[in-house]
């Protein structure tokens, strides 16, 4: 099979006009952000915001023309809205397909959660949306969204684990999983599986060392399509391991996407927990209800002496809890086992299934289930704040 250029693909989008300016999108600058690897392409069309929704037919076009080229496998283009002052604006995707969710097959289906005003729009077959998130960076987030997943699986449902993590993917790794997706029509990516979790990470189609140099409206369209160009099937729930903070990606995902609920990570220290405080709150200014608080790397217990060490504090995060009046989901401590497994590829969950950190994991997400199945998101009642 012949290596397609990049010269090759710019001279074939070439052919596709702007229907406004009746040139051609790559000498209009247009084209932006082009990924090539091991035949599957991606791109973006820059447009202006007002005119993204009209340009759907454009962008079919881009993608067929490139599909077309010989040794291309898959073609991913995304429209991205960009303002005259070059400040990045949402992107506005196309519609999904309409799909009534199916019915569960591990419990009940949990409504479709939307907040007021908002137009958040299905994912064809998945009945609820759980985004793991953190306010900083180096809480162990993933490998918390990755052995949640598995539990999950272990409890009988039909589960995916998308990684929103555009510029820092880690799913790959941590789920074991080399190769890229298929894509039989050149439009839908089949996501990749293991240990029985459907996925789809930015990962599969970049080399592990390759920076993701895009700007923010171009995460935010490629976020959108893993969610709805790729064909997850009847999924009880997906698990969403979100990018750290609180910026355009996290903003996306809880403005457009039918999110159930968001799970918060954090360790116990104070700097930790401010962060996450500001996590917590993006969710509820976008009407997500918050599932709950854990608190990761909550206790250091020596491997030869026993010796417990609160390296990063601890309680800090229960005690946040309590104080928000959020939902306290439990505790992980700081162990070695969790992080050389999630290296590996082969996540506590399954490699030790019967061990004391997979119980705690199972315990977690039989509770995060059991919330969501039940509407029973809403925080509890907030404390009164007295000022003397």
């Amino acid at each position: 099979m012949s290596q397609i250029t990049e010269q090759q693909i710019l001279d074939a989008l070439k052919t596709v006009r702007d229907p406004e300016s009746d040139k051609d999108i790559v000498s209009l600058k247009m084209v932006s952000g082009l990924v090539i690897k091991d035949g599957n392409v991606g791109f973006a069309i820059e447009v202006a915001p007002e005119r993204g929704p009209k340009l759907e037919p454009l962008r079919k076009a881009a993608e067929d023309v490139v599909h077309a080229l010989p040794g291309v496998l898959s073609v991913t283009a995304v429209l991205t809205a960009h303002s005259s002052g070059g400040q990045g604006a949402a992107p506005q995707p196309a519609p999904p397909p309409s799909s009534a969710p199916a019915q569960a097959t591990g419990g009940q289906r949990p409504p479709a959660q939307g907040g007021a005003g908002q137009q958040r729009q299905m994912v064809p077959g998945v009945g609820a949306i759980v985004a793991v998130a953190s306010g900083k960076g180096g809480v162990g987030k993933s490998t918390t969204a990755t052995n949640l997943a598995l539990a999950l699986s272990r409890l009988g449902l039909k589960v995916g684990l998308l990684d929103a993590d555009i510029y820092g993917p880690s799913l790959p790794r941590m789920m074991g999983i080399s190769g890229k997706p298929t894509s039989p029509d050149g439009k839908i990516l089949k996501p990749m599986e293991n240990f029985g979790v459907k996925c789809m990470s930015m990962g599969f189609l970049v080399a592990e060392d390759t920076p993701m140099i895009w700007r923010g409206p171009m995460v935010q369209s490629a976020l959108q399509q893993m969610l709805r160009d790729v064909e997850w099937g009847e999924l009880d729930i997906l698990i969403v391991d979100m990018p750290p903070g609180t910026g355009d990606a996290q903003l996306t995902m809880a403005q457009q996407v039918p999110l159930a609920g968001a799970v918060i990570v954090s360790t116990p220290q104070d700097i930790a927990l401010l962060d996450a405080r500001k996590g917590l709150n993006m969710f509820r200014k976008v009407d997500v209800p918050v599932l709950g608080i854990i608190e990761n790397m909550s206790v250091f217990i020596c491997p030869k002496c026993g010796h417990e060490s609160h390296i990063f504090s601890h309680g800090g995060a229960k005690k946040e809890a309590e104080t928000l009046g959020m939902h306290f989901l439990g505790e992980m401590p700081l162990n070695i086992d969790i992080r050389i497994t999630s290296d590996e590829g082969r996540p506590i969950v399954v490699s030790e299934p019967d061990g004391e950190h997979a119980q705690r994991y199972l315990d977690i997400a039989k509770t995060v289930w059991e919330r969501v199945s039940a509407g029973d998101s809403a925080p509890r009642k907030s404390p009164t704040i007295v000022m003397q």
